[in-house]
């Protein structure tokens, strides 16, 4: 199956801790955490005190995602905090393939991510390294926005690479993910699907990841 990250930016910020610990009982595989500094992206949502706060609240990996500048100087700080995954944007980075590298001799798992416009091509000589590929399918800064499904010929060059190649990286998308374009992010091959909303506004959060978790089938 599918792999189902909810997103805490959909979340009641002033109850993060139950919302983070409900996410095992709904059958999530994951936790999103999105990290925005208010400079790459206008908005500007959590940090690593954050994280660390909420790692006590599951045993769920949680899947660091951070809209910053200068990305390399959060390493440590999200490798203190309890992160798994640590996701940077190469658009943040002129020095990618050693921040990826930084990641994961740190012990989190090293993940890119790519903006609606921006080609695989510009991570296409890193994937030997990443752990994880995002591909945004909203452009970053905030929940709510609409599917953009002219990003989905990404995810399908980044499968055919991984298979091509033999890498291992999983292929994620984040942005507008819901019941139905679940099922377009699974067939052209994400491996792991970003939800905010449509988790955490659904009038039965465990069944809408349930039905999303089938969306590969």
């Amino acid at each position: 199956m599918i792999k189902i990250a909810p997103s805490l930016l959909s979340a009641d910020f002033a109850n993060m801790g139950e919302a983070t610990s409900r996410l095992s009982d709904w059958g999530s595989d994951m936790v999103h955490f999105d990290v925005m500094d208010g400079t790459f992206v206008p908005a500007i949502t959590f940090g690593p005190a954050m994280c660390k706060a909420i790692r006590a609240y599951t045993k769920l990996p949680i899947d660091v995602h951070i809209m910053v500048e200068h990305p390399e100087t959060y390493i440590e700080q999200f490798k203190d905090a309890g992160a798994d995954y640590l996701t940077f944007h190469v658009e943040a980075d002129r020095h990618a393939h050693r921040t990826l590298q930084a990641i994961r001799k740190a012990g989190m798992k090293a993940g890119i991510a790519l903006n609606p416009a921006t080609p695989v091509e510009m991570v296409e000589y890193v994937l030997s390294i990443c752990d994880l590929v995002l591909v945004m399918s909203v452009n970053p800064g905030a929940g709510g926005q609409s599917f953009i499904k002219e990003v989905l010929p990404k995810v399908e060059k980044l499968k055919a690479l991984r298979e091509k190649n033999g890498y291992n990286y999983e292929i994620e998308m984040d942005g507008g993910i819901n019941e139905a374009t679940s099922k377009l992010a699974a067939a052209s091959g994400a491996d792991i699907l970003v939800s905010g909303n449509a988790v955490f506004k659904a009038d039965d959060p465990k069944e809408m990841i349930a039905k999303m978790h089938l969306a590969k089938k």
